[in-house]
């Protein structure tokens, strides 16, 4: 095997990424319904029973979070004597933040403890791709992970989770999320979804502890400074690894592989211009939480708050009941961001 090749520059990205998808526009001579139905009866390749065990798992993974919460989460709350609007939103972060570790550290597994390159050289993604080609047990292990897990996230998210005042955007992630998922298994792109998982999750496991660390720091009616140190740290690492994962390395690992990479090892790739829609559709998503970020930096440095916050996270229904610079379910974090 050739050794990777350097990874390119945004420019470069940009440039090659165009002229794919300028030259798959101009030689598809017959894109439409009728070549998409065509390419899905003849590269498709997905079980009514794959289907189901994805939903049944789904349904297990809202059973068992609603076990952990009321068996576990919930009585630690209580036990630690949080403040009510935390003891409420503690169970959520908890259970994301034991999936997320659970899923990234898998996916780090996979990527860097195993042979498969695809972190390293992006474009061996598509390489020795055929249709209905067999997807490795370790690499379907994770895809039924995630994507039941994604499915019970779009329930979780409308019934269970608190709702935001971006909880439709985050909806509509959970939904693309799945639909790639599903797509990339049922036409084996299981290589670049691994990729996908592993640049995403990585984010989330320090959301959902940093989170947690806020949620605790005034338990007992008492000042922790630890976690109030760990959450200014957490706050730090996790704006940097967005960035760094998901709106640099997501654009030049996958987005690349796919616009460009993929036409070099198969000309005719299927639904060329449906997974990169999708792809494109979850950087914007990226992009959209990234201003949020921007935003929360801009304001702690410029010393606009009295108290910093997490920009997403007060419920809608609190928020209209508050006035003035603190309102309900904000995250407040140490007065060292308010100084600094």
């Amino acid at each position: 095997l050739a050794a990777p090749g350097p990874m390119p520059g945004y420019g470069q990205l940009l440039q090659r990424c165009y002229r794919g998808l300028a030259g798959a526009v101009r030689s598809c001579t017959d894109c439409g319904w009728e070549l998409s139905r065509r390419s899905w009866a003849e590269n498709a390749s997905l079980a009514c029973s794959e289907t189901l065990l994805c939903l049944l798992c789904a349904i297990g993974w809202t059973w068992l979070r609603r076990a952990a919460s009321g068996c576990l989460f919930r009585p630690f709350g209580e036990w630690c004597n949080l403040q009510p609007k935390d003891a409420a939103k503690m169970p959520e972060s908890a259970w994301k933040l034991l999936f997320y570790t659970l899923s990234w550290s898998y996916g780090a597994y996979l990527l860097f403890f195993t042979e498969y390159p695809f972190f390293h050289d992006p474009p061996s993604v598509f390489y020795g791709w055929e249709k209905g080609m067999d997807v490795p047990t370790d690499i379907g292990i994770a895809y039924l992970l995630q994507g039941s897990f994604y499915g019970h996230s779009i329930y979780a998210t409308v019934y269970m989770d608190a709702w935001r005042r971006d909880s439709v955007v985050m909806l509509i992630h959970h939904v693309v999320t799945l639909t790639l998922i599903v797509f990339s298994y049922a036409f084996r792109f299981h290589n670049v979804g691994i990729l996908v998982l592993f640049l995403h999750d990585i984010s989330d496991v320090q959301l959902e502890f940093t989170k947690l660390n806020v949620y605790f720091k005034h338990r007992g009616g008492i000042y922790h400074r630890l976690n109030d140190v760990i959450s200014n740290l957490g706050c730090l690492t996790f704006s940097i690894s967005w960035f760094w994962f998901r709106l640099y390395w997501f654009p030049l690992k996958v987005l690349y592989a796919t616009c460009h990479s993929s036409l070099q090892s198969v000309p005719d790739v299927p639904f060329y211009f449906f997974f990169n829609a999708l792809l494109l559709a979850l950087t914007l998503l990226n992009l959209y939480w990234f201003l949020y970020i921007v935003l929360f930096v801009a304001k702690v440095l410029t010393g606009q708050m009295q108290e910093v916050n997490d920009v997403r996270e007060y419920d809608v229904e609190e928020s209209k009941k508050t006035t003035g610079p603190q309102k309900a379910g904000e995250l407040q974090l140490p007065k060292s961001w308010k100084e600094g």
